[in-house]
């Protein structure tokens, strides 16, 4: 007995991503291939000899991925450091662990929203 599919498989000659604009997808491909196989670009700014970290501003994906990450582990510090505390103390690291996971989330949401073919 044939098994019915609910999404049959697509015709092969029909691209996945039909609709898009190709010359962003191959410009985006190209981006991606230079930075990983020649390192970020060298129009990159020079940092001044006193910052001890720099960002990269032309970068919203990856500044929204390193954001999450860092409030995740701020979640976790600040879920340990409760469990630790008591009274009212105990109350404030809970507060700075509820505003990690609320920024998170809507770190999460922008990151969601950021369209790779751009």
């Amino acid at each position: 007995m044939p098994k019915v599919t609910p999404n049959p498989p697509q015709d092969p000659s029909v691209s996945p991503y039909e609709g898009h604009d190709s010359r962003k997808l191959h410009q985006a491909a190209e981006r991606a291939l230079d930075f990983h196989l020649q390192g970020a670009p060298a129009t990159a700014p020079k940092p001044n000899p006193g910052d001890l970290f720099t960002v990269n501003p032309s970068d919203n994906e990856t500044l929204l991925a390193y954001a999450s990450e860092t409030l995740a582990s701020l979640n976790v510090l600040a879920s340990d450091l409760a469990f630790e505390l008591e009274g009212s103390r105990r109350h404030v690291a809970l507060a700075i662990q509820q505003l990690a996971v609320l920024s998170g989330l809507l770190v999460n949401r922008a990151l969601d929203n950021v369209d790779p073919f751009e």
